[in-house]
């Protein structure tokens, strides 16, 4: 054997392996480089148009599709809720008028949420207000599930009616069981979904997104069942006008999701 030759080989093969190393580190910090790029781009173009967020949240990497059915109230006993005559509707919606009105304290999201639901609502601690619907006069609160709301979801939803005195007067209630978590998925970032929701005309300048959520909306809708998929949803003070808007993006797939009133779910 040529020790000289042998030598000058493992040189040069060493050499080689340096080389490739060295281009897999510049790869990788390059494509580091060009993500942070992409991160700072996106909001040096929220600053320049004048476009102001909360802190966003961070700790959410993975996330879980759901699946689940519309409870049948029709086999539930529902006697011992107290001062209220109950119907049911086609088996999964539940309708209660009190037999005298509740009154409750003018800061009543707060106040009524604990002591109400708990007293006078089948599974009420499941229920999360979502606002007071001024105009129809009734408070909307929507099912959770691990603290994450089913934003805008009719088949979660608990809606309390009040007469012209601020009393209770009733409520109507859907409820969601037998929820299923599926495989883990990767979450988009809060700023990748606020990027979508830039790009698409959806946030005017000088808004301000003053709030940001996790939670789930219904992705597929069946007769009896429904798949939910994480979702962040932006509160957002639209420009001069100050009209407050709520937008929802599909936390996994990364679409905008456009929200019928009438049924909450995509359409």
């Amino acid at each position: 054997m040529d020790w000289s030759k042998t030598k000058t080989i493992f040189i040069i093969v060493f050499f080689i392996l340096d080389i490739f190393l060295f281009v897999q580190f510049l790869d990788k910090r390059h494509a580091s480089q060009l993500n942070m790029t992409k991160d700072a781009s996106i909001e040096e173009k929220l600053k320049d148009n004048g476009i102001q967020y909360v802190e966003l949240p961070s700790e959410n990497t993975k996330g879980k599709y759901l699946t689940a059915k519309s409870k049948n109230f029709s086999d539930v006993n529902l006697e011992e809720l107290p001062n209220q005559s109950i119907t049911i509707q086609n088996g999964t919606t539940l309708l209660s008028i009190f037999d005298e009105p509740i009154s409750v304290k003018e800061n009543m999201e707060q106040e009524m949420i604990h002591t109400f639901l708990k007293t006078y609502v089948y599974q009420g601690g499941q229920y999360r207000f979502w606002k007071w619907d001024q105009e129809q006069n009734r408070l909307i609160l929507y099912q959770e599930y691990n603290q994450k709301l089913f934003f805008k979801n009719v088949n979660g939803r608990l809606i309390v009616n009040l007469n012209d005195q601020n009393q209770i007067i009733g409520y109507e209630q859907t409820l969601l069981e037998d929820i299923q978590e599926l495989a883990n998925e990767n979450i988009l970032p809060a700023i990748r979904a606020i990027e979508t929701i830039h790009q698409q005309g959806l946030i005017k300048a000088d808004s301000k997104i003053t709030k940001v959520e996790l939670g789930y909306y219904t992705l597929v809708q069946l007769t009896e069942s429904q798949v939910l998929t994480p979702t962040w949803h932006f509160v957002i003070e639209q420009g001069d006008t100050k009209k407050v808007e709520d937008i929802f993006v599909n936390a996994i797939e990364g679409q905008v999701f456009q929200v019928s009133e009438k049924q909450g779910i995509m359409e």
